[in-house]
């Protein structure tokens, strides 16, 4: 089997750009460490400036050290070059280096302010292909997450579920905490699941279910203590399955919790595990998200392998993410300070006039501070030599600007006088640096949002991640779910992990809308997060009885609104619901998937959030749409359908309501500025009522006045 990995998975999207005086460069990357590879290849895609291509330079490569060979970078008929290298396998290990340099170096290192002119792309798209072969790691729980997941590769990964002949809501829920947990692990290369009912994988996978029961042949160990047991594949001893056994709801969750706690000795294929403690989550206290309690040190937000120094003129920005609630509010005229303390080298052949600092947030240009302070007094006190450096700014961030995932560039543009001698423009012990007092303050946003609002859900998973265990969600599927719908829910679940980086301890799962007892009690104190099909018939009538949708034979719709409901929205100033046009979308649509939301009919403060599909098939799809940043983007509202013909639709049919952490005068004044036409109406009717009172009054006192003796 040929695997691929291209620069833009090595974490490098615009690929590897060499311009100006940046000559070098290259892309560190990982592979799992229990393959060995017998054989790969670099497909190498080019992009060659015209300018560049006349010059007859070539491009060397290197991978850990060894030269792999050169290109030309000379003209081609098409804007890219498209190239082959057989690789030595033994030089693929695994942890690797490729590196890329112009020949032509010598003859560019004094050409200045020549970026956009000379310039060659090694572009995203450019990838390894390899062959390799499996190795047998043994049978040891302290290698978890390996072999089922190998955090040294950089793909996405793909992980099997088994199940008995019959799923079980307590199996499900131990799968969708050790699917969260591995969606922690997964981070930016993504990870998706395979759920099989009485099926073992062909390869790795896990295995859930109760002692005593068969899957796929395999007789799961009787147990009284929850178990958790590496053992060979049947099918191919090489491979290896994980059993997950428990009794009960409460087993199975412990031994799952266990799993994800690791710190198991070497060489154990096999644990019973003893009662477990799960921490529940208290309100926005995702490890992944940002404080919004006080200020937050922005080396704090980079990653362990990332420095705030960089060195030479020529390097790559400081990039710095981090995650955020997405329900942060301010007032309007309020906003979030980001104080950025910077230093520059102290070079003399530095222009300090055109030196800046670049500062972009989530591709939004903020602002380029310069190295000396400006204003005719410093710059009168810098001419008699005095000190003006500018070493801090404080830029005011508008909350639109903070989303649930961001992305902050910090570059310095190092420029060089005229008269620099060329030996400085490629020394590399110039220091900029970003110093300890730069932070970012949001401790005076409020948490507060209108839903449904599907945009915080495939951002955030949110409002569910408001409390990131899931202890205050149920994940609802139909009686018999499908193997995709249980693979869905198992990805959304996972998705969820990676967003707040906190395993689902404590997800409840229900299958079936239940008509009474516990289960509806859950339903009537938490969000719900649902998974089905067109084909769970009775499941979307009761699932979808009170709510703005109808299910017809194999069509969803939505529901009409009588006069008074539109009287009603139009007063409460909802003058944009598109539910027609939602409606229409639907029926003309055979082949489609996404997501509706809406108030939940069990609780008037609770969401509830639906992925659906017109079949199996394309509910299957919903894994890779929602890897799309162009179809993450396009879905918001509370209705959002995407088909492979348009892409994805959204709506909106529904009112929203509040919800969130607002003082109750603080509300007043909300609601006074969201609900205007009701405001201008119930203004009017008090001026009247007034006035016809006052009108009254001042009669009875003109009568009075103009004939003194009648009321004697």
């Amino acid at each position: 089997m040929v695997t691929g990995l291209t620069l833009s998975q090595m974490g490098m999207p615009e690929g590897v750009v060499l311009s100006g005086g940046q000559l070098q460069g290259g892309a560190d990357f990982t592979l799992p460490g229990d393959q060995v590879v017998t054989m790969a290849q670099l497909m190498l895609d080019v992009k060659v400036s015209p300018e560049m291509a006349t010059r007859n330079a070539t491009l060397q490569l290197m991978m850990n050290g060894q030269p792999l060979g050169t290109v030309p970078l000379g003209a081609a008929e098409n804007d890219i070059s498209h190239y082959q290298l057989d690789i030595p396998a033994a030089l693929m290990v695994s942890s690797n280096n490729l590196s890329f340099k112009i020949n032509d170096g010598d003859a560019q290192q004094c050409l200045r302010d020549l970026t956009d002119k000379y310039r060659v792309v090694i572009m995203p798209t450019s990838r390894f292909n390899w062959e390799a072969q499996q190795l047998d790691i043994g049978s040891d729980l302290s290698h978890f997450p390996r072999p089922f997941f190998d955090t040294m590769q950089m793909t996405p990964a793909s992980v099997s579920v088994s199940f008995p002949a019959r799923f079980s809501a307590d199996t499900i829920s131990a799968a969708a905490l050790v699917s969260s947990w591995l969606g922690i692990q997964a981070d930016y290369r993504g990870i998706s699941f395979a759920a099989l009912r009485d099926h073992l994988p062909e390869k790795h996978g896990i295995v859930i279910g109760h002692p005593g029961e068969q899957v796929g042949g395999l007789t799961l160990p009787q147990t009284d203590k929850p178990l958790l047991k590496i053992i060979p594949n049947p099918a191919n001893p090489v491979y290896k399955l994980l059993l997950i056994v428990g009794k009960d709801e409460a087993a199975l969750r412990a031994a799952a919790w266990r799993l994800t706690r690791g710190d198991f000795d070497l060489q154990t294929a096999s644990s019973d595990v003893a009662p477990q403690t799960i921490p529940v989550s208290q309100p926005y206290d995702a490890p992944r998200w940002i404080p919004t309690d006080r200020r937050v040190k922005i080396s704090d937000l980079i990653r362990k392998d990332q420095s705030t120094t960089v060195s030479g003129v020529w390097h790559e920005p400081l990039r710095v993410a981090f995650r955020a609630a997405p329900d942060l509010y301010l007032w309007d005229g309020e906003t979030i300070p980001l104080q950025i303390g910077y230093r520059f080298p102290s070079e003399n052949w530095i222009d300090e006039q055109k030196s800046l600092l670049s500062i972009t947030l989530n591709n939004t240009f903020l602002r380029n501070l310069p190295m000396n302070k400006q204003g005719l007094l410093e710059s009168l006190w810098h001419r008699l030599g005095g000190d003006a450096r500018q070493e801090s700014f404080t830029i005011p961030l508008e909350p639109y600007l903070i989303y649930g995932d961001n992305q902050m560039s910090l570059y310095f543009n190092v420029v060089p006088k005229d008269s620099a001698p060329c030996s400085v423009l490629l020394n590399n012990n110039i220091k900029s640096r970003i110093t300890e007092d730069s932070w970012i303050d949001l401790s005076h946003t409020r948490h507060f949002s209108l839903l449904p609002n599907l945009s915080y859900f495939v951002g955030a998973s949110f409002p569910f991640t408001r409390l990131a265990d899931y202890s205050q969600t149920v994940l609802l599927l139909p009686e018999t779910p499908s193997e995709t719908q249980v693979s869905t829910m198992l990805n959304m679940t996972a998705r969820s992990g990676n967003a707040t980086g906190t395993a689902l301890g404590n997800n409840k799962v229900v299958m079936g809308v239940p008509s009474g007892g516990a289960n509806l009690e859950y339903l009537r104190n938490r969000d719900v997060l649902a998974v089905s099909g067109l084909d769970q018939k009775a499941f979307n009538q009761a699932l979808l009885a009170n709510s703005p949708y109808t299910v017809t034979d194999n069509t969803i719709g939505v529901r009409g609104v009588s006069t008074w409901q539109k009287l009603q929205r139009w007063l409460f100033g909802d003058w944009t619901s598109d539910g027609v046009d939602a409606d229409r979308y639907f029926s003309s649509n055979s082949s489609w998937r996404g997501f509706v939301s809406y108030r939940s009919p069990w609780n008037s403060d609770r969401l509830v959030v639906t992925a659906i599909a017109s079949n199996d098939e394309q509910l299957a799809r919903l894994y890779n749409d929602l890897s799309s940043s162009r179809i993450n983007a396009g879905i918001r509202g509370d209705t959002s359908i995407i088909t492979n013909e348009n892409g994805v639709r959204s709506f909106r049919v529904s009112t929203q309501f509040p919800s969130g952490q607002m003082p109750w005068y603080m509300m007043a004044i909300w609601y006074a500025n969201q609900h205007s036409g009701l405001l201008a109406i119930l203004g009017l009717l008090a001026t009247t009522i007034i006035g016809l009172a006052l009108t009254g009054m001042f009669r009875r006192h003109a009568h009075k006045r103009l004939h003194p003796g009648e009321d004697e």
